[in-house]
């Protein structure tokens, strides 16, 4: 794929419609130290944004014509406002509807997409799509609404509009990354803390992993993780699993929720931990952290697949300090800390896991913390 730029995806635009966009935006992948599958249950996670990134170039119509065009599928898509189309469209469309929602007045618009992050492979496309296309069209329209409003906004045209049961961490991290740190957010009040993440500085490298198994989550399986989450804090008579203790968890008599809810106390705790050892800059003393937060996701919430299992078990064997699956799992990508110059060995180490297995050999994506959705 070529390179994609404010240029590229102006050039894109150009040729798409014949005439000039008024502007680019653009917003971030993200990949998620630890805190998997927290969000949904009030609790605590730790992402980081990516260098890749998703960018939409606009222009308003005069009409109630919506016409986007994705680099990625090359398809263009038309419809009317308020609208929600299908596959890929259905993310864009979807935010107009949920800006609608909220009170805005939404014309037609003209709108080219390209981007840099990897669709599937659990790192968060839906949202750099998602908070682009919203903070766009923000601005054109000369509304006001917070970066916590189009927060909420992109949160629902996801789990309403395109019906993929989303929590906030994807949206959030898209709207407040900083450079050079992790995002602590806290999903039960919505309140966020920059951690520093400098990775280079520290000595580190985080690599991404994406194994080419495809990562949905409109397939269902999430849908009924968050379910069962739930019935589970209804059983023990709370909000939410946040409030949820240790011995609470133990004490739920079907075997799938306790193992559920035991994942979602224990992974809570772990981020907390986390975050407090990046404060101290003990980079290299997370490590049993994410190892644990595998082993929880892989056996407790049943989550991983054997594709991630083996990159996690050879990114280790290759010399990384610790591993882990990321993101909702069923595919996508794990993650491998490593200290700095380890990354061939590690990535070696993997390929010839792979090849061995005759399966495709998976992508890699060398982790610089990022910033937050912008005009370009």
């Amino acid at each position: 794929m070529s390179s994609v730029s404010k240029d590229s995806v102006l050039h894109q635009f150009h040729n798409a419609y014949g005439y000039q966009a008024t502007g680019v935006w653009s917003a971030p992948g993200r990949v998620n130290l630890i805190g998997e599958h927290t969000d949904y249950n009030s609790g605590l996670c730790l992402p980081v944004a990516l260098e890749q990134r998703t960018l939409v170039a606009v222009a308003l119509r005069d009409d109630q014509t919506v016409r986007i065009h994705s680099r990625q599928s090359d398809e263009t898509y038309v419809g009317a406002v308020g609208e929600i189309g299908a596959g890929w469209a259905a993310y864009p469309t979807a935010v107009l509807w949920s800006l609608a929602r909220e009170g805005m007045t939404v014309g037609g618009l003209d709108l080219v997409i390209d981007s840099s992050v990897p669709v599937g492979a659990g790192l968060s496309s839906s949202a750099a799509l998602t908070c682009s296309v919203a903070l766009a069209v923000n601005d054109l329209q000369g509304a006001s609404l917070t970066r916590d409003q189009l927060v909420q906004v992109c949160i629902r045209a996801e789990n309403d509009g395109v019906g993929a049961p989303t929590g906030g961490m994807d949206q959030t991290i898209a709207m407040f990354a900083k450079p050079s740190t992790a995002l602590l957010l806290d999903c039960q009040d919505g309140s966020i803390e920059h951690i520093p993440f400098d990775l280079r500085d520290a000595g580190f490298e985080l690599l991404v992993i994406d194994t080419r198994v495809k990562h949905s989550l409109a397939d269902g399986q999430y849908g009924l993780r968050r379910t069962q989450c739930t019935d589970a804090a209804a059983l023990l008579g709370i909000t939410s699993l946040r409030e949820a203790t240790a011995e609470q968890a133990e004490s739920l008599s079907d075997p799938i929720l306790r193992a559920r809810a035991r994942h979602v106390v224990t992974e809570i705790n772990r981020t907390l931990s986390a975050a407090e050892l990046l404060r101290i800059r003990r980079f290299g003393d997370i490590g049993s952290l994410l190892n644990s937060s595998h082993a929880s996701l892989r056996d407790d919430f049943e989550v991983s697949c054997n594709e991630l299992d083996v990159a996690v078990t050879a990114a280790r064997l290759g010399g990384a300090v610790a591993a882990r699956m990321t993101g909702g799992g069923f595919g996508g990508s794990a993650i491998a800390l490593m200290r700095a110059g380890k990354s061939a060995a590690v990535t070696a180490s993997i390929c010839e896991a792979f090849t061995a297995r005759t399966w495709q050999p998976p992508r890699f994506l060398h982790v610089a913390p990022g910033g937050s959705a912008t005009r370009l």
